[in-house]
């Protein structure tokens, strides 16, 4: 094979660093199998962030069976880092942290709230005697009691949940208070 066809040959094949670059693409160029010419937007992303010569000097400097990764990892990088120049990947993270906190919030006020209304089940409800509020008068009988029951439903149907919503909030507000000093 002559050296023109050899030049025009990795001339067509060069890498998108070499490209991106406007060099001549090496038989050993270190970049050619990280970036290579069918994705020149991801070089072109990498190469705006890190630099050219920092990109060649952090993958030559790494072993062989290391250099994709970090390749991935830069690409990855400057990606986040040019839709969000501030934060980049760490923004992520922080978002990605906060709604981890907001779920165990969420959890922990959920799981609260499933405890006292256990607790409230497991108590035995007091049960008023007639008879000792009035010892003049006689019970009523079952049938009577029951419509009587109906009755105090159908004017107050939320009767004594104020008092049990007020004590699963505190019991909220405690809890979260405890796991956020803990943390």
């Amino acid at each position: 094979m002559s050296k023109s066809t050899e030049a025009g040959r990795s001339g067509s094949r060069r890498c998108a660093a070499c490209k991106n670059l406007r060099r001549k693409c090496a038989q050993d160029c270190i970049l050619a199998p990280y970036f290579p010419a069918s994705d020149p937007q991801r070089y072109a992303c990498v190469q705006r962030v890190f630099g050219a010569s920092n990109i060649a000097r952090m993958v030559q400097s790494l072993p062989v069976h290391e250099r994709g990764k970090a390749a991935d990892t830069m690409a990855a990088e400057a990606r986040w880092r040019v839709q969000d120049p501030v934060y980049g990947c760490a923004g992520i993270v922080g978002r990605l942290q906060g709604e981890i906190k907001a779920a165990q919030c969420e959890l922990a006020r959920t799981r609260a709230q499933i405890a006292m209304h256990a607790a409230a089940a497991a108590r035995p409800q007091p049960v008023v005697d007639a008879r000792l509020s009035a010892p003049a008068q006689a019970a009523p009988p079952p049938q009577e009691q029951q419509q009587g029951d109906a009755l105090v439903m159908q004017l107050d149907p939320f009767q004594g949940l104020d008092a049990l919503l007020i004590d699963d909030y505190r019991a909220v507000v405690d809890l979260v208070d405890d796991e956020m000093n803990t943390d």
